[in-house]
């Protein structure tokens, strides 16, 4: 039996509450009440109970009347009606409007009672997965219809800049001019490679199984320094890079390497302009088959009202660099994937840390 399974018994003679109490205080965590009202009290007090039993012939109201009235707000639990008076009409009404999912005749037999809540439990449990499948789903259209809304507008825009520089240097013969509007070509492609790049991401994180090697973090973040090279010598930003591995780490090596992009790109992009020494920082320490990655920097920091949005798809909470609202939601998704986890700390104008702890696979 599950000794945590909460059941609500409705009945308005006092003999049948304690009997039913006795017989199955040990099984089931029993509630009881003598009228509807009553019943409604332990129904809010108590969200976890998942089965009713109801007696027809309340003085109140039948009870048929009351399964109805609560199903708008307490859908969840399992009504099951007692009725020692178990004729057709009150089988129909039953089915028609109180949406009952078993009937017990009165007086009940222990036997029956335990057959009717271990399937009105089996119901129950099928019902809430069914309603979990169901937000997700919901969830899934919600990020689809973002997601073709987004690929429309952040695919056309840099093809319309190449589209029109292409038509305006047609009419042009000053070489100049031709420079300039390829200049704005070039930005627009740019734009584009980085926004495949970010879908590249986003469909990497929806494949099936993980591709586990051993990481070596020292060979990692080395590529990582040369593949920032250019960027911090042309910005004149230090980035420093500690790394304490004394232990094997194995991970998914294509999703560790797009989760640290994701944040380091954001944390080169977003430096504080006429900033005095700007940094970025990368550290990990791999101890207790664990991987504690640190990702850090002191530029703009995070407005105080952005600092939950930020793992959201397609949010882009500042102006300053171009971005494509997919670099920290598929972090996170990665994170999910890999059973990590991610803080921020980040003061508006004082910088911004990441530190993200991924176990060994």
């Amino acid at each position: 039996m599950q000794t945590e399974l909460e059941i609500l018994y409705i009945d308005d003679e006092a003999n049948n509450l304690i009997g039913f109490k006795a017989n199955f205080r040990y099984d089931y965590v029993i509630h009881t009440a003598s009228n509807t009202a009553e019943a409604e009290k332990i129904l809010l007090a108590n969200p976890e109970i998942r089965v009713i039993f109801c007696d027809q012939r309340m003085p109140e109201e039948l009870g048929i009347d009351f399964l109805h009235r609560i199903k708008r707000d307490f859908p969840k639990p399992i009504r099951i009606l007692l009725t020692a008076y178990a004729d057709m009409d009150t089988v129909i009404d039953a089915i028609n409007k109180g949406h009952i999912f078993r009937f017990v005749r009165k007086p009940w037999m222990r036997e029956e009672i335990i057959s009717a809540v271990e399937e009105a439990n089996k119901f129950y449990v099928a019902n809430s997965l069914l309603e979990t499948k169901n937000q997700e789903l919901q969830k899934a259209y919600d990020e689809l219809d973002k997601f073709a809304y987004s690929v429309s507008h952040d695919l056309r825009d840099p093809l319309t800049g190449v589209l029109s520089a292409v038509k305006l240097g047609l009419e042009f013969d000053n070489i100049d001019r031709i420079h300039e509007l390829l200049t704005l070509m070039d930005s627009s492609l740019v734009s584009l490679d980085a926004y495949i790049d970010s879908l590249r991401d986003y469909y990497l994180l929806r494949r099936g199984e993980l591709m586990l090697s051993e990481i070596n973090f020292d060979e990692l973040f080395g590529n990582v320094r040369q593949f920032y090279k250019m960027y911090t010598q042309n910005k004149d930003v230090s980035f420093d890079i500690y790394v304490n591995q004394k232990e094997p780490f194995k991970c998914d090596k294509a999703i560790l390497e797009l989760i640290l992009h994701n944040l380091l790109s954001n944390a080169f992009k977003y430096q504080r302009k006429g900033q005095a020494e700007p940094f970025v920082k990368l550290s990990v320490d791999v101890s207790d088959k664990q991987a504690k990655i640190v990702v850090s920097d002191n530029g703009i920091g995070i407005s105080p009202e952005h600092i939950h949005d930020i793992f959201k798809l397609f949010f882009r909470g500042s102006d300053q660099a171009k971005g494509m609202g997919f670099g920290l939601y598929n972090v996170q998704n990665a994170l999910l994937k890999l059973q990590g986890t991610i803080d921020v700390q980040s003061p508006l104008g004082a910088g911004t840390t990441f530190t993200v702890s991924i176990p060994s696979k």
